[in-house]
């Protein structure tokens, strides 16, 4: 009953049968996370730098209802530039997907239709997490459930910096989710390669991660795993300015009211206007980074 709701390209849908290494790729970025065209290249390139380090990208959002596995570049561009494209998580797929309309896919519901679609590892730019204030707002990221729940391994920059960092890091391990980093034993905080929190394991090789995780779905632990791959050193922010930045748009995003899904894309939007676009630039390599480790552990995991 899932494929009735779900259209692969054909070059997923050949490399998924063949056993072939594929990288899921979330479609928020695309929609609403940096401006038209700036964007659709980054989305783009990301599938290219999967390409040449040896894995199939898949691009997932839901098209006029459908549950999209990789998407043409015309498609692409259409989630680039297209209005008021809903951003969708777990709970919006239903309605979204009813109702014949165009989604944007989050952390949890790229993770969702991976998962649908037998795709194991997926590359995004950070994970959503518990926000700062949330013992008054209650206001919690979906991805953390979904990582508990769902069994894919995302590949990330660590949370957002926008985040309680401490408190996401609690969530994760209450659920169960191991955080692996790569090549670091510090969790990094998507602008900056450093947080003061620790990881659980530090992994220095794709091999190593990829036996990780068929050792951790072999024995039946349902749920994802956290890859916390950190920015390239060269463009990485000041970790004090960045912080400062941060609390100031928070303190903006409660005076304005700002809440909910709307809180990531605000603080986001505002760090970038405050850091004159470098944050931006940061955001994007980071992307290309993380891209390229989920393709080389998607690679030795498809050889188990």
């Amino acid at each position: 009953m899932k494929n009735y709701y779900m259209e692969m390209t054909e070059e997923v849908k050949e490399a998924i049968a063949a056993g072939k290494p594929v990288v899921a790729l979330e479609s928020t970025i695309i929609s609403h996370g940096m401006p038209y065209p700036k964007n659709v290249e980054t989305a783009l390139r990301v599938e290219e730098i999967i390409r040449e380090n040896g894995a199939v990208p898949a691009t997932i959002a839901i098209i006029e209802g459908v549950l999209k596995v990789g998407l043409t570049k015309e498609e692409v561009d259409y989630m680039g530039k297209a209005p008021g494209i809903a951003k969708v998580s777990r709970r919006d797929i239903p309605y979204i997907v009813a109702k014949n309309l165009d989604g944007a896919t989050t952390v949890a519901s790229t993770m969702i239709i991976a998962d649908m679609a037998g795709i194991s590892i997926f590359a995004t730019g950070g994970i959503g997490g518990v926000h700062r204030g949330a013992e008054i707002t209650m206001d919690i990221s979906a991805d953390l459930e979904e990582l508990a729940n769902t069994n894919v391994a995302v590949v990330c920059a660590g949370a957002k910096s926008i985040l309680d960092i401490g408190l996401t890091l609690e969530y994760l391990e209450t659920k169960g989710v191991p955080v692996f980093g790569y090549e670091t034993e510090e969790l990094p905080a998507f602008f900056t390669r450093e947080s003061g929190f620790k990881v659980d394991y530090k992994i220095d090789s794709p091999e190593e991660m990829a036996k990780a995780l068929k050792t951790k779905w072999d024995l039946e632990l349902n749920g994802g795993a956290l890859i916390a791959n950190p920015i390239p050193e060269e463009y990485s922010m000041d970790s004090d300015f960045i912080t400062k930045t941060i609390e100031d748009a928070v303190k903006e995003a409660g005076e304005r009211g700002i809440s909910g899904k709307d809180t990531t894309p605000f603080l986001l939007s505002k760090v970038t206007e405050m850091t004159k676009g470098d944050s931006l630039e940061s955001n994007i390599q980071l992307v290309y980074n993380n891209a390229k480790v989920a393709a080389l552990v998607a690679s030795e995991y498809a050889k188990l």
